[in-house]
C-alpha cells in the first residue's frame, strides 16, 4: 500500500474510533451535568486538572520519547532496537511516575483545602496518585504503538478502556455516589484508573504477542533522557500553569462584582461548552496522531519534499474542515445548547467561542508537525510562554470584567500561540503559506454564520450554510477539481 493511502485509512480508522469516543465521552458529560449541575462539574474539571499535572510530572515527555524514537529505529531500519527503546521509556516513566504519585499522593489534602475548597475531593486525588505509574506506562505503550503503525491495536483497546471507564463510573454513581459532587469525582477517578490499569496489560500482552522472543537491545538511555527531559521541564511548566490558570478561575471570578456562583460559571465554559466546541476535531486529531511518527521517519531518512507535501496538505485540510465545523457550531448554537443541556447560557458562550474554531483546530495540527520535525523544545517554549500571559491575564481581567476578561485573555493567548507555532513550522518544513484565499474564506464563513445565526430553522440554518460555502469556495478557486482528485486517488 502507499505512503499516502496507508496514511489516509489509518486516520479514517482513528477518526471513526475517535468520534464514537468522544461521542460516548461527551454523553456521559452532558449525564453528569444533569445529575451534578454546573458547580459539581466545576468541581470535576478542577480535580481532572491536578490529576492531569501529576500525570505530565510522571510520564516527563516520556510518551511522545518513545513515539519518536521508536519512529526513528524504524525509519533507520533498526527494528530490531525497538524492544530496547520500550525497555528504556518503561524505566524512566516507573522512577518518575513513582515520584510523581508520592507527591500527589501527600498534596492532596492540602490542594484541597486551599485551592479546590472541597475537602472531599481528596480521596478522589490520591485514588488517581495511586494508579499514577501505571498511567505513565500506559502512555509509554501507546506512543509505542503509535510508532510502529498498530493503529488497529490502539482503537480496539481505546474502546475497551471507554467501556470499562463508563461502566465503572455509572455503577458508582448509581449505586453510590448519588448527587454529591465530591463522591462524583471519586466515581469518575475510579473508572478512569480501572480504564488505564486495563488498557496496559491489553497492550502489554500484545507487545509481548508480536514481539516474540526478539533479543532486547540496550536501552538507549542518553537519547531518552536528551528527548524526554527537555520536554518533561516544558510541559510540567505548561501543565503547572494551565492548572494554576484552572484554580484561580473561580477564585479570581468569585471577585467580579456580577458573579453569582463562579464555580459553575467555570464548570460551564470548561465541562459544557469546551467539549462541544472541539468535539468535531476528532478527525484532526486522529490526523496528527499519526503525523508524529511520519513526519519522524521522514526526517530521519531526509525526505524534505514529502515533509512539504504532507505539511501543505495537512494545513490546507485542517483549515477547510476547521472553517466549515466552526460556522456549523456558529450556526447551531442555541440548537446544541438546547438540546444537551436545555441552557441558553451555553448557546451564547458556544456561539461566543465558535469564531476561534478554525485557528485550534489548524493549531493541533501544526503541534504535531513540529513535534514530528524535532521541534518539541521550540514548541514548549512556545507553549509555556502563552500559558504564562494566560495565567496573568486572568489574575488581573477576571476580577474587573468577569467571564469577558476569560474570553480576552483565551483570544490573546491562543492567538499568539497560533502565530508562534506557524512560524516555526513554516520555516522547518520550508513550506509557502497564502494568506489571501484562506482569508476570502474566513470572511465567507463569518458572513453566512451571521445570516444563518439570524434564521431560525436548526438543521436547515446549517444545511443551508454548508452550501453556501462550499459554492463560494468553488467559485473563488480555494476548493476543487484538484482536491476531489487528490482524495479520489487516496481513496482508489
Amino acid at each position: 500500500m502507499k505512503k499516502g493511502n496507508e496514511i489516509f485509512y489509518q486516520t479514517m480508522l482513528l477518526t471513526g474510533a475517535n468520534f464514537l469516543l468522544r461521542l460516548a465521552g461527551m454523553s456521559f458529560q452532558v449525564y453528569l451535568s444533569g445529575r451534578i449541575g454546573a458547580a459539581g462539574i466545576g468541581l470535576l474539571q478542577l480535580v481532572l486538572s491536578v490529576a492531569a499535572l501529576s500525570f505530565t510530572v510522571g510520564s516527563a515527555g516520556i510518551r511522545t520519547c518513545a513515539t519518536y524514537l521508536s519512529a526513528g529505529e524504524l525509519g533507520r531500519g533498526k527494528a530490531g532496537d525497538l524492544s530496547g527503546v520500550l525497555a528504556g521509556c518503561c524505566q524512566y516513566s516507573l522512577l518518575f511516575g513513582g515520584a510523581a504519585a508520592a507527591a500527589l499522593w501527600c498534596a492532596a489534602p492540602w490542594l484541597c483545602a486551599v485551592w479546590i475548597g472541597d475537602q472531599a475531593a481528596a480521596a478522589a486525588l490520591r485514588l488517581f496518585a495511586l494508579f499514577l505509574p501505571v498511567k505513565c506506562l500506559h502512555g509509554v505503550m501507546t506512543g509505542y504503538f503509535t510508532a510502529v503503525k498498530r493503529v488497529g491495536s490502539t482503537v480496539a483497546v481505546a474502546f475497551l478502556e471507554q467501556g470499562c471507564s463508563m461502566a465503572v463510573t455509572f455503577l458508582l454513581l448509581a449505586r453510590w455516589a448519588g448527587a454529591d459532587s465530591g463522591q462524583a469525582a471519586l466515581a469518575v477517578a475510579a473508572g478512569s484508573c480501572a480504564a488505564d490499569a486495563l488498557g496496559f496489560l491489553a497492550l502489554l500482552v500484545m507487545q509481548r504477542i508480536t514481539a516474540g522472543r526478539r533479543t532486547r537491545g540496550r536501552p538507549p538511555y542518553g537519547r531518552i533522557l536528551q528527548v524526554a527531559l527537555p520536554l518533561a521541564v516544558a510541559d510540567t511548566l505548561r501543565s503547572g500553569l494551565n492548572t494554576i490558570e484552572d484554580l484561580i478561575i473561580p477564585r479570581q471570578l468569585a471577585l467580579f462584582a456580577g458573579t453569582v456562583n463562579a464555580m459553575a460559571d467555570y464548570g460551564m465554559i470548561k465541562g459544557m461548552v469546551f467539549p462541544v466546541l472541539m468535539f468535531p476535531a476528532a478527525v484532526l486529531f486522529s490526523l496528527a496522531e499519526l503525523l508524529v511518527p511520519e513526519f519522524s521517519r521522514c526526517a530521519a531518512r531526509g525526505s524534505r519534499e514529502r515533509v512539504r507535501y504532507l505539511a501543505k496538505k495537512g494545513l490546507r485540510a485542517a483549515m477547510l474542515f476547521g472553517l466549515c465545523a466552526g460556522g456549523m457550531l456558529f450556526a447551531l448554537a442555541d440548537e446544541l445548547g438546547d438540546l444537551l443541556y436545555q441552557n441558553r447560557q451555553v448557546s451564547g458562550l458556544l456561539r461566543l467561542y465558535a469564531p476561534f474554531v478554525p485557528m485550534l483546530y489548524v493549531d493541533a495540527l501544526v503541534d504535531a508537525m513540529c513535534k514530528g520535525l524535532g521541534q518539541q523544545n521550540a514548541n514548549a517554549r512556545y507553549n509555556t510562554l502563552t500559558s504564562f500571559l494566560d495565567v496573568v491575564f486572568l489574575w488581573v481581567l477576571l476580577p474587573r470584567l468577569g467571564l469577558g476578561g476569560y474570553y480576552v485573555s483565551f483570544a490573546a493567548s491562543h492567538l499568539v500561540n497560533f502565530a508562534l507555532s506557524l512560524r516555526r513550522l513554516v520555516r522547518v518544513s520550508g513550506i509557502r503559506l497564502t494568506i489571501g484565499k484562506p482569508a476570502l474564506a474566513a470572511a465567507c464563513t463569518a458572513a453566512a454564520a451571521c445570516i444563518a445565526a439570524r434564521a431560525d430553522g436548526g438543521l436547515l440554518v446549517g444545511g443551508c450554510y454548508l452550501l453556501l460555502l462550499g459554492g463560494l469556495w468553488y467559485l473563488c478557486r480555494i476548493a476543487g477539481g484538484e482536491d476531489f482528485r487528490w482524495l479520489r486517488k487516496l481513496i482508489g
